[in-house]
């Protein structure tokens, strides 16, 4: 299983998301610190879910990357994350991009 997949798979357990979309932007990093051969190094992640509904920007991050901790202790230099909860999220908009 890839990274990605883990990455997919932790944050659906962890946050039953409305929507989710998790982008491996490795091959933009190329010959800058924590870029690998093979990428899974950078990601972006766009998650809608209720577990973020009150909580700050710091707070929602905090969340993600407890989520995650395995990951960033592991394989993955750098998650750029865009948390929002349902209702703050635009008609028809999807992953907050």
């Amino acid at each position: 299983m890839s990274t990605k997949d883990d990455i997919i798979n932790k944050l659906r357990e962890a946050f039953v998301p409305e929507s989710l979309d998790v982008v491996d932007e490795s091959h933009l990093h190329e010959g800058h610190s924590g870029h690998r051969p093979g990428g899974e190094t950078h990601f972006r992640v766009y998650i809608v879910s209720p577990a973020f509904e009150g909580k700050s920007r710091i707070e929602r991050h905090r969340m993600v990357n407890t989520a995650l901790d395995a990951e960033l202790k592991g394989s993955v230099h750098a998650l750029a994350i865009k948390a929002k909860s349902p209702g703050e999220t635009v008609p028809g908009e999807t992953t907050g991009r």
